[in-house]
């Protein structure tokens, strides 16, 4: 609320606009992510509500407009696909918890400001997993685009299969009430990308189905939506429901972050006014699914499409979310009778056109001329998600890029450096072959990660491999410390070790170019005991003045280079 003393009158028109247009879009949207939830439509309306009045107080971006996804529905419906077999209204009740749940993790991280979680997702995961999820998502919609029975699943080859065997089944009206909406939505928004497409191809749909009686010919409709607004109800909380969705809550929590933050995040951009902050914007998400919950609500987060509206429309701040939902108020109210007629099949174009967006072709392109072990890591996500299962898609993946970022610390790039003739800059001999002046006595190395258990012993080899090619005529060795800067207790222990037995050699060893932290850890470790301050350098040329000549550095060197927290 930082934004509402310094309102400015003129916002609120403005608000007004974006507000109802986001509402008109809304309306359609929710219903049909709830048919992705595998919900009753009126639970979209019922997910409208409360969860974008609490984030309109507590959210920080102040564009972003949140509410039912297409994204989270699918995960939802992927998450309680095993109480699809005991009953309606406990797969109703189980949705309903799990938004609680969400939301209570999403609050918990907000607070302990464990918002950085979300960086272990990486781009290749998210973006391998959520083409593989609207890949699922479009051919879910198969069975109300063909008005056949379909067998559900959450595998995309027993999808495709399932809906083949049932094409001789295929309701003509209804593919192509579908196929016409698809196309109109597609027409409209290249026409006019203001115009609320979706809400035009609704109402056509409604009249043309309610004025030639095409539920005569076997269409499907929505019906009945219950009038009224939802009702305050504790969930149903089970011990065994809570172990059983914890898995899937978990994901959501940190997906649905991710999401509202990468929005939130763009239009930050896009505007030049940074409002957002982070663990802020985790709780405000986290409370709306939580309160939400308490009013029938499903899990919800930020909407890409509807955000983008928001913005366009001239939103200024979350006032406009409170218009949005008075247009839904107003639907559940007085309105709801009039989408008795509303076709499935429109409703099932509307998702397709809205989730085809995110299937990204051109970052994999760019992975390949590049980042092949990224586009791996891509690939990966993508066939799990789509042919063994969402939740196991976005878990191995995130999984197998921790693996590959652990495989690569525990070899990370050691360089040996030689002097650039003329010049006092030390660089790669191997990328600096020809320029580079090389001494049989003196060896210059460089550790470009920090030093800890996992690659101590990499260090270890790569160092003693350097030292016996250069053979009998080493007398010392410099270890350019500018790029470590973390050593852990069993890298210190190693380097202290290693120290030693060089000078048992009678190899002096050197540091240099150590920064602030990774000096205080020298001396706190006890390095420095070994190594002795004498040894310790700002730079790599004092310590090659100092082997050559034994030249003691000046006193603002030497004042920098023992500097060090333990002092104090």
């Amino acid at each position: 609320m930082q934004w509402l003393p310094a309102y400015n009158k003129s916002w609120f028109t403005k608000d007004i606009l974006a507000g109802l247009t986001v509402g008109i879009i809304l309306i359609p949207q929710g219903m049909a992510y709830a048919m992705i939830a595998g919900l009753p439509p009126v639970y979209g309306l019922y997910a409208s509500l409360v969860p974008i009045v609490v984030y309109a107080f507590l959210g920080t971006s102040r564009q972003m407009a949140v509410g039912p996804v297409a994204m989270d529905s699918l995960l939802v419906a992927a998450g309680l696909v095993p109480f699809l077999t005991t009953g309606g209204e406990n797969y109703v009740a189980m949705a309903v918890l799990l938004a609680f749940m969400v939301g209570a993790i999403q609050i918990v991280l907000g607070v302990l400001r464990m918002g950085f979680l979300v960086n272990f997702l990486s781009k290749p995961v998210i973006s391998g997993f959520t083409s593989a999820a609207a890949l699922i998502i479009i051919f879910s919609q198969l069975k109300h685009l063909l008005g056949a029975t379909i067998e559900k699943s959450n595998r995309f080859h027993e999808m495709v299969y399932n809906a083949a065997i049932k094409l001789p089944e295929t309701n003509i009206v209804d593919l192509l009430i579908g196929l016409i909406g698809i196309c109109f939505i597609i027409l409209f928004k290249r026409l006019n990308r203001k115009m609320p497409a979706v809400l035009v191809v609704v109402i056509l749909g409604i009249l043309v189905v309610y004025l030639f009686n095409l539920q005569s010919y076997g269409v499907k409709i929505v019906g009945s939506i219950p009038t009224g607004l939802p009702h305050f109800e504790l969930p149903s909380v089970t011990f065994k429901n809570l172990l059983e969705i914890a898995p899937i809550a978990f994901t959501l929590a940190l997906i649905g972050y991710l999401e509202a933050i990468s929005i939130g995040k763009s239009l930050e951009e896009k505007n030049g006014e940074e409002t957002v902050v982070a663990n802020q914007e985790l709780i405000a998400i986290g409370a709306s699914n939580l309160l939400g919950s308490l009013f029938q609500s499903y899990p919800v987060t930020g909407s890409f499409s509807r955000s983008a509206i928001n913005g366009s429309s001239g939103a200024k701040t979350t006032v406009a979310l409170l218009f949005s939902v008075m247009m839904v108020v107003v639907t559940l109210l007085f309105l709801t009778p009039l989408f008795y007629y509303l076709p499935n099949a429109v409703l099932a174009s509307i998702i397709m056109v809205s989730v085809v967006g995110l299937i990204d072709i051109e970052y994999p392109k760019n992975l390949w001329s590049y980042r092949k072990d990224e586009l791996a890591i891509l690939m990966f996500t993508f066939l799990i998600t789509l042919f063994i299962g969402i939740t196991q898609g976005i878990l191995l993946g995130v999984l197998l890029s921790l693996l590959i970022m652990v495989y690569k610390s525990s070899k990370p790039h050691f360089a040996v450096l030689g002097k650039i003739e003329g010049s006092d800059y030390y660089k790669n001999i191997d990328r600096f072959s020809n320029e580079v002046e090389l001494r049989e006595d003196l060896l210059i190395i460089r550790f470009d990660s920090q030093l800890y258990f996992g690659n101590k012993n990499f260090f270890k080899k790569q160092l003693y491999k350097s030292i016996d090619g250069k053979g009998d005529s080493l007398k010392g060795i410099i270890l350019n410390a500018e790029a470590i800067n973390y050593i852990d207790s069993s890298a210190a222990q190693m380097l202290i070790r290693v120290i030693d037995d060089l000078q048992g050699r009678g190899l002096q060893f050197y540091i240099a170019g150590a920064i602030g932290p990774t000096r205080d850890i020298i001396f706190s470790s006890g390095i420095i005991d070994v190594l002795t301050k004498q040894h310790l350098f700002v730079r790599t040329k004092e310590a090659v003045y100092y082997f050559d000549q034994t030249e003691l550095p000046s006193a603002i060197s030497e004042k920098i280079a023992y500097q060090n927290l333990r002092k104090r």
